[in-house]
């Protein structure tokens, strides 16, 4: 029987991050994908031009739908606008026993803010405490806890295990954001792990975030253990993004080739 992954997020118009960016990664990471459209972005690889939210109420009744016919064995959460409709996925998550990662999805690619303060405050009430994973860039993870972003490794691990502290069971400290050769996540729960690679001179890096969070929740899907399921969701994340430049879409920051073990 196939693994069936559900993402509850903001469509892209432009087809790099949003949920089209996590349908492309669980189909890629083998994993069958369903999907809960929490706002329609117009947006290309430049800029994102306008934000127009689905209403509660049809958020509640797509994932009331998808929960009553589809076994769904794991759930990625992005893009959530506001606090109402933080509170009513909430809601609509009592009685699922699968895991869940979350994506705090804060500003775009192209700098626009996608989450306001209220909203932020209801994220941390209302879902990290749900959240089996929590995968913040350096950014997200400073405008969660109100601190300036972290630049070092201590500054990392300090922030991730306060992230926990909070509510959420396991972090996934992201570090994209950072400079040097090297990237480094961190990957905090019970145990920590380190997980680093070579940095990849490119400016098509669209859906990185989107696609990481996704590849995991597919893994988990798949029925990998947590930390089995992120390393697999790194080492292709890698490749994707090596490969991006062959894609050669759109003016700005191009998407990842979420299909490069495939074609291309």
């Amino acid at each position: 029987m196939v693994a069936t992954a559900l993402t509850i997020a903001g469509s892209d118009s432009g087809g790099g991050a949003g949920i089209q960016a996590d349908l492309k990664a669980f189909s890629a990471l083998g994993a069958y994908g369903a999907s809960v459209i929490t706002a329609i972005t117009a947006q290309n690889t430049c800029d994102v031009m306008a934000v127009e939210p689905v209403s509660d109420a049809m958020v509640a009744a797509q994932i009331k739908t998808v929960l009553s016919d589809i076994r769904v064995d794991a759930i990625k959460i992005g893009m959530l606008g506001s606090p109402g409709l933080i509170r009513t996925v909430a809601n609509c998550l009592d009685g699922f026993d699968g895991p869940v990662v979350l994506d705090p999805v804060m500003v775009a690619k192209s700098g626009t803010r996608l989450l306001t303060d209220d909203a932020r405050a209801a994220l941390m009430t209302h879902l990290l405490p749900r959240a089996d994973l929590l995968t913040p860039n350096l950014p997200e993870a400073a405008s969660l806890l109100g601190r300036a972003e972290a630049e070092t490794a201590d500054e990392m691990l300090q922030q991730g295990h306060e992230l926990r502290a909070i509510g959420a069971r396991t972090v996934l400290m992201k570090g994209g954001h950072a400079s040097g050769e090297t990237c480094v996540d961190w990957l905090i729960g019970d145990q920590v792990t380190r997980l680093e690679a070579r940095r990849i001179a490119t400016r098509n890096t669209h859906g990185t975030g989107c696609s990481l969070s996704s590849g995991i929740a597919a893994g988990l899907a798949k029925g990998l253990l947590l930390e089995d399921a992120v390393r697999q969701a790194h080492v292709w994340l890698q490749g994707a993004i090596a490969t991006a430049d062959a894609l050669d879409v759109g003016k700005g920051h191009g998407p990842i080739h979420h299909f490069h073990a495939v074609w291309g």
